[in-house]
């Protein structure tokens, strides 16, 4: 699986005193975040969400309660805060009816279901290999290690009883692990003074996904303007809407700072049980991708930051 690990981020040989380089970090997130977004995706997710009273025409209805459930009952503003990116009157459109219509604790077991069956489908005899279970305990070690002051998903996906089943493992370390990364990465943008849309707005300055799919986040076209106004003002991008160089600058700023955020569970693993890790995701990522159930373009500019 080597030639799939380096079409990612290379082998990671390179390593410092504490173990790991942020081209190992920002490889393992590359390996997991896949993992994890089968949830909402996968058509078995969408039956179980249908299952508990939910639309299943988009993706939105099911995915903010499957993503914001391990919050307990929390409202359209803490979600809006958490997620960060998403419009609030888009998080509120959602999250307002999501606990009128099923519990958090009901949306919960409905997930993890929902994952079972999802990765039954893509995995197939893989599910019960020995390939599988030694990568769930490595991934499994990394995330219960991580460290979750200051990081609202990460704590509270790490306040979640363990499933038994190793792919179950696997996929809630690297939900565990994700939201982690996730977490920082908002810091780093606050660090940078980039507000929800603006965060968007120079992303997509520096091609790191087209404008169409960051309006899914359901900002108003004048609210990108506006936003993009400001990122002019500040000489951040031009008035094409194209990253100066400071705005890629910044850009690159608020990448290392996220994979610096993102290491701690790398740290603790350790460079050659983290390479193995990768190693042994490689197929399972290979399988993932090779359903054809997440889009080919995403928002979080993989491959290209």
């Amino acid at each position: 699986m080597s030639e799939h690990i380096e079409a990612i981020g290379g082998t990671g040989a390179d390593v410092r005193e504490d173990g790991v380089e942020p081209a190992r970090v920002r490889r393992m997130w590359h390996l997991l975040e896949p993992l994890h977004a089968v949830l909402y995706y996968a058509p078995e997710a969408f039956k179980g969400a249908a299952a508990l009273g939910f639309a299943t025409q988009e993706r939105w209805p099911s995915y903010f309660p499957y993503r914001a459930a391990p919050l307990g009952q929390a409202g359209p503003e803490q979600v809006a805060s958490a997620f960060y990116s998403f419009s609030p009157r888009m998080v509120a459109e959602y999250m307002e009816p999501a606990w009128r219509t099923a519990s958090p604790a009901a949306v919960l077991d409905a997930r993890v279901r929902a994952v079972d069956r999802a990765y039954r489908a893509i995995l197939g005899d893989r599910l019960d290999g020995p390939e599988l279970a030694e990568a769930a305990a490595l991934a499994r070690q990394a995330a219960q290690s991580v460290q979750t002051a200051g990081r609202p998903l990460a704590a509270a996906n790490a306040a979640l009883d363990w499933p038994e089943p190793p792919h179950l493992q696997l996929w809630h370390a690297a939900t565990i692990l994700r939201e982690h990364r996730g977490d920082g990465h908002l810091a780093a943008l606050l660090l940078a003074g980039l507000d929800p849309v603006e965060s968007l707005v120079s992303f997509a300055a520096i091609g790191a996904a087209s404008v169409e799919r960051f309006e899914s986040r359901g900002w108003s076209p004048a609210q990108w303007a506006d936003a993009r106004d400001r990122l002019t003002a500040r000489g951040l991008v031009d008035a094409h809407g194209t990253a100066t160089d400071a705005g890629r600058e910044l850009r690159r700023r608020v990448e290392e700072q996220t994979d610096q955020l993102a290491a701690g569970p790398w740290q603790s693993l350790g460079a050659q049980r983290t390479d193995r890790l990768a190693d042994l995701l490689g197929d399972f990522w290979v399988a993932v991708l090779s359903s054809g159930l997440l889009p080919a373009e995403t928002t979080l500019g993989i491959g290209k930051v």
